[in-house]
């Protein structure tokens, strides 16, 4: 196996850390580049792994779960932070185990996750423990109370920009594999079933030429918009409260070069509800924001005016949809499908849902691609790195900072989410 560069970027990565089952680690801390082996130290009964950077210690950094690739602990390291990576056996840390990682040493700065509740009670203990900058890893932060942070003196990071094409991509994958019952085949392959090809055997509805329905036009509903418009020439329509120029200019260049090969063009249209997006599409693919206005914006009344074979799809929120209304509208339509990526109750699922066979469930991989997860992995830690040397939030791409090399990565903050709020005298770096 090729020993990984210094700055190799996340394009050129071929290999993944991550404590994820199956995968597994495919190398050790020197076939990585580093020059020692990260330390195994068990803080108050929890394990942790602790890389030390070869010059001065100048921050500790705890980073609450294991991140895929290594251009995130170089930045780290290279930036005179000790990483201390939490091993908890704990899918998702409890608020007590974060604040026993933060008092157990000085503590600059926290990489964590959208599953852990960030309040008042760990912004508190965070800066108590010396700290002044958490980065969260996802471009979410429905787990994070700003005012809190602000309260306490903490900026929060968050990592867009890199999630787009992947999320659409498996909205994409979920709306093949519900209309085409792929999962429901493959259960019946695998079970030995199979006895000859025959006409009505799991037959999947076409989509070509058919129409989607997007509701939230934005980044992520707009790339998988074109995905369904030039691979598979579907009509568009939309919900958003914002026209997108960029969209609607999109496909009316698209529809040049269909007239130049003497194809039918498609269409696009904004509406003005929900209701007419829904009642006119074939499927139906959810990229909204979660609000108190878009809570269960899909329930019984609304999935009621679906057309009976549409495809529902949903890589957004979980609260967005009725999660119990839509099992019953799954059982009561046989014909109706759903692709769900995201759950009310994560990680839990309402009852029935895992018995509806018209409904394809997956455990919230959307952002599930390496180039993607390690990707947010550098922006989370270039957030870290910037808040404690003071450096200002960027204007560049976020693609400068996951493909440059190494040595010409911005020295700015990605993505700091409360800048404008934080004091000045501790932060002068958003004082401009």
């Amino acid at each position: 196996m090729a020993v990984r560069r210094l700055g190799q970027s996340v394009t050129d990565l071929l290999r993944q850390r991550s404590t994820i089952p199956p995968v597994k680690r495919l190398c050790n801390a020197q076939q990585r580049g580093f020059a020692d082996s990260p330390e195994q130290k068990d803080v108050n009964g929890i394990p942790v792994e602790v890389h030390t950077p070869t010059g001065e210690r100048k921050f500790r950094v705890v980073v609450t779960k294991d991140l895929p690739g290594d251009r995130w602990l170089q930045m780290l390291l290279k930036s005179g932070c000790q990483v201390d990576i939490c091993k908890h056996s704990d899918t998702i840390l409890s608020q007590n185990t974060i604040k026993t990682l933060m008092a157990a040493d000085e503590t600059h700065g926290v990489l964590g996750q959208l599953t852990e509740q960030w309040d008042s009670t760990l912004f508190e203990a965070l800066s108590k423990a010396g700290g002044s900058v958490y980065s969260n890893y996802a471009v979410g932060y429905n787990n994070v109370v700003v005012p809190d942070a602000n309260k306490h003196g903490i900026a929060v990071g968050n990592t867009p920009g890199v999630l787009t094409e992947t999320t659409a991509e498996l909205a994409l994958s979920l709306t093949f594999a519900a209309a085409r019952r792929i999962v429901e085949a493959d259960k019946f392959m695998r079970g030995g079933q199979y006895e000859g090809w025959l006409p009505n055997l799991f037959v999947g509805n076409l989509l070509q030429r058919k129409t989607v329905g997007i509701v939230g036009a934005g980044r992520i509903g707009s790339a998988y918009a074109r995905m369904m418009m030039e691979g598979h020439k579907c009509n568009l329509v939309y919900f958003d409260p914002y026209p997108n120029k960029f969209l609607e200019d999109y496909v009316a260049h698209y529809n040049k070069v269909l007239e130049h090969a003497k194809e039918e063009t498609v269409s696009i249209r904004r509406l003005e509800t929900v209701e007419e997006v829904l009642k006119e599409s074939d499927v139906v693919s959810l990229h909204c924001a979660l609000t108190d206005e878009t809570k269960h914006l899909i329930n019984s009344e609304r999935l009621s005016i679906m057309k009976p074979w549409a495809v529902l799809v949903n890589a957004s929120r979980g609260p967005v949809i009725d999660e119990a209304a839509l099992v019953k509208h799954l059982q009561q339509n046989p014909d109706f499908r759903a692709g769900l990526d995201v759950f009310e109750d994560e990680p839990n699922m309402k009852p029935g849902l895992a018995e509806c066979e018209n409904c394809v469930i997956v455990p919230h991989i959307a952002s599930a691609s390496f180039w993607t997860r390690a990707g947010m992995a550098t922006l989370a830690a270039c957030n870290v790195v910037a808040v404690l040397k003071q450096q200002p939030t960027t204007s560049q791409s976020m693609l400068s900072f996951v493909d440059s090399p190494f040595d010409k990565i911005p020295g700015e903050a990605p993505s700091i989410v409360n800048a404008k709020d934080l004091p000045k005298d501790k932060f002068p770096q958003y004082s401009k």
